[in-house]
């Protein structure tokens, strides 16, 4: 059993849980402190709120899925109590050692025994249903065939015709479009109306707000015009389940472990280091997003963990936090796209990140700037694909040129160091420039994008790699 403060972060539901857990280990409100002698159990009672002290335990039978129980009310897993307990053994109190209470040997029992009869094989996937299914792709046509018409509408007469009555028109098109099952398509329309809102708050964005506009509205009618034919040709194959193509998720599919591990995208025994972590809120879709970017310390590929938070399930949605640790995951579950899929795991074990694991991820680095630029502009030239890529770039040094902060390859090329547009306050730009040995020689983890009105690339740095150490200027 090897429980970190890492470990807690990553398990904690959300920030706040932290804070209450590291309150009960501070106030000593655990009693009776207690461990097997294998060290796969811990547990002990909690004085709370109720007449009587909360049993709480902690079953690292399984080390990758920890079993947390408490007898109190609250609803969250693990909950401040369990968290408190794993404060109180990180702190290093003492805890007696004692036979497996015979209530948890029991449970521990059922599931040994469910497990035989199975053969220990994992459930089998739920049958779909054809008929229910193929009504929905024929919904999805009519609907996309609704949104062509509006947008064919849109692109003859010019964006200026999108304000008043018209942004009214298009909230109701993207309220239409939840019924057709087109969530994807419905986002993009909300994002346009969205951009004509901001101009018509500020004028003066006007060049910016109609280059969004412009850029989203693209997006819409290539994602428009590619769906119908694929869900043309599903109904024609008469094949309603979910492939490998990004346009499943764009129209709106929502991805299924069991789903990904069909079509074989996913791998076994992964070894992942988190190189940046953010948390970001989206205006429109009204939920926080919580996005980790993980390196495969062995391929080197570069994948990103997504949790999406919506204001009215905060309390029900756990909060995502940053890790320093080394994940080695059992089965990693990768989703269909380009650069920086995104990847998803049941359980992962955490380990301390050795100065070999440094090295690892430092000859992991693109060859040069020319290379990682080709990637991200063979990438960008997809409608469907994100204006912007995760990479780690080596470099011989970082310095100032024409005012500006610029960072040079091994090979002499350059590439002007930017933050992302939106990033007001949160400036990694400026955080590099307070680093201590940040010109020292390295690799820099950052995010090339493409400047619309300046009609150039740029990178954002989020981390600098030595040998000896990963510096995050955000986290």
């Amino acid at each position: 059993m090897n429980i970190t403060q890492d470990l807690i972060h990553l398990v904690a539901p959300n920030a706040a849980a932290i804070a209450n857990g590291q309150k009960i280990s501070a106030h000593h409100d655990f009693s009776g402190l207690t461990k097997s002698e294998d060290e796969t159990l811990i547990w002990g009672e909690c004085t709370g709120s109720g007449k009587t002290p909360y049993r709480t335990s902690i079953d690292f039978l399984d080390s990758e899925k920890p079993v947390f129980r408490c007898t109190c009310p609250s609803r969250q897993i693990p909950c401040k109590h369990a968290l408190g307990l794993m404060f109180d053994w990180v702190a290093g109190k003492s805890f007696s050692t004692a036979p497996i209470p015979e209530e948890i040997q029991t449970k521990r029992d059922r599931k040994a025994k469910r497990e035989n009869q199975d053969g220990g094989a994992a459930p089998r996937p739920k049958k779909r249903n054809a008929a229910a299914q193929t009504k929905k792709l024929k919904k999805q046509l009519a609907g996309l065939d609704m949104a062509d018409r509006m947008v064919r509408e849109l692109m003859k007469a010019g964006l200026h015709t999108l304000a008043g009555t018209a942004v009214k028109t298009y909230e109701n098109l993207a309220k239409e479009l939840g019924n057709y099952y087109l969530p994807g398509p419905q986002l993009f329309i909300m994002r346009l109306v969205q951009q004509m809102q901001l101009l018509q708050a500020n004028p003066e964005g006007e060049a910016a707000h109609f280059q969004n506009a412009s850029t989203i509205l693209v997006q819409l009618a290539s994602t428009i015009k590619k769906a119908r034919v694929y869900l043309a040709q599903k109904l024609e194959n008469g094949d309603t389940t979910p492939d490998d193509s990004v346009l499943f998720e764009a129209l709106g599919g929502v991805w299924k472990l069991e789903d990904l591990k069909r079509i074989g995208s996913y791998r076994r025994d992964v070894r992942l280091v988190q190189l940046s972590f953010d948390v970001s809120f989206d205006e429109v879709r009204r939920e926080y997003i919580d996005r980790g970017y993980w390196i495969d310390v062995d391929s080197g590929e570069i994948s990103q963990t997504l949790s999406y938070r919506p204001i009215k399930a905060l309390k029900y949605v756990k909060e995502e936090d940053t890790t320093f640790s080394l994940a080695t995951v059992p089965e990693a579950y990768y989703y269909p796209g380009d650069l920086n899929r995104r990847v998803r795991w049941d359980a992962c074990s955490l380990s301390p990140l050795t100065q070999e694991g440094i090295a690892q991820i430092l000859g992991k680095a693109q060859p040069d700037i020319a290379t990682a630029v080709k990637a991200f502009k063979n990438q960008a030239k997809n409608t469907l694909s994100d204006k912007y890529a995760a990479m780690l770039l080596p470099y011989s040094q970082i310095g100032i040129l024409n005012e500006q902060i610029v960072l040079q390859d091994l090979a002499g090329k350059r590439i002007v160091l930017k933050d992302l547009p939106g990033e007001d306050g949160r400036s990694t730009v400026t955080a590099l420039s307070m680093l201590p040995g940040a010109a020292d020689a390295g690799a820099m983890f950052g995010i090339l994008f493409y400047h619309e009105q300046d009609r150039r690339i740029y990178m954002q740095p989020l981390s600098l790699i030595s040998s000896t150490e990963i510096v995050r200027l955000r986290y």
